[in-house]
């Protein structure tokens, strides 16, 4: 589709019913505790998510998720003209002006350009312990910036050969902040959740001969500079909350328990950045796509 082909369309009017799945962002979704999919009831909005902003949209085209439309103020459409370009030429544009934009939003868009895609099917959790070259389980991981920011790391060091999975009390990694603090680059990264870490997650785990590698700040932990990552084979990386950490139950059925040597003084890092750094770790031993 060329520039000058855009499926633009001018709306002026709030209640139009094109524009419901953008009204009210905040209200709608923080109602909808983090994962929309687990409204009760009939609900609108299930099975979408949104995508903020220029790089953020640019990812969302560039995946395999279906775009249902596209939101942009109408002083930036002439700037975002090859961007919205790359859409499928059937995907509606809907332009409004850019104060109604946030009033009907419900918040300030800085960069004047949101998308709706579709989530699609689930992927399944076995399927992703069984095909992922390396593994991060996300365990109740409640704040989108560190579950966006791990997607993230993880594109850039592995790539989408890598996989997360996620118990159902971490945060829905499509949830908009967790998209945008990943930088979009949640959308090309495979992710699945189980309702059964504990007993099948575990068990799928170790019936794939996936060695699981709880991080903890345990002083009787293994260095992570005494591991040698050419020894482990498709690790399942294992990471808990801000705070607390991973269960007690999680990290005494673990293979290995590991930890990042640090100052006196500091009992740990942000689950973001401790991760990335075992990433690194073991970045070299890990196939890749796309590099």
């Amino acid at each position: 589709m060329s520039a000058s082909d855009l499926n633009l369309i001018e709306i002026e009017d709030f209640a139009d019913p094109r524009l419901k799945p953008y009204a009210n962002q905040t209200d709608a979704w923080l109602r909808a505790r983090h994962n929309p999919d687990r409204v009760s009831g009939p609900d609108a909005l299930t099975g979408r998510f949104m995508a903020e902003g220029t790089l953020v949209v640019e990812q969302l085209l560039e995946s395999d998720y279906e775009v249902e439309s596209i939101l942009v103020a109408s002083d930036r459409v002439e700037s975002l003209r090859d961007l919205l370009a790359a859409a499928e030429p059937v995907t509606p544009i809907y332009a409004v002006e850019p104060r109604a934009m946030d009033t009907l939003v419900g918040f300030k868009i800085h960069r004047g350009l949101l998308a709706c895609g579709k989530r699609g099917p689930p992927t399944n959790p076995d399927r992703l312990i069984r095909d992922a070259s390396l593994l991060v389980v996300m365990e109740d991981l409640a704040n989108h910036d560190n579950v966006g920011g791990i997607f993230r790391s993880l594109a850039g060091l592995i790539g989408p050969s890598a996989g997360v999975l996620l118990n159902d009390r971490t945060c829905d990694p499509l949830y908009r902040k967790a998209i945008r603090v990943s930088m979009g680059h949640v959308l090309h990264i495979p992710f699945a959740e189980t309702d059964s870490w504990h007993t099948r997650g575990m068990a799928s785990l170790r019936e794939a001969e996936r060695p699981m590698i709880a991080l903890t700040p345990a002083s009787d932990a293994i260095d992570l500079r005494d591991l040698d990552p050419a020894r482990i084979e498709r690790p399942a990386i294992l990471v808990g909350a801000e705070g607390p950490g991973l269960r007690a139950a999680t990290i005494e059925k673990a293979d290995l328990r590991v930890r990042i040597p640090m100052r006196v003084g500091v009992d740990s890092l942000n689950v973001t950045v401790a991760t990335s750094i075992v990433l690194y770790h073991f970045a070299e031993q890990t196939p890749k796509k796309g590099v």
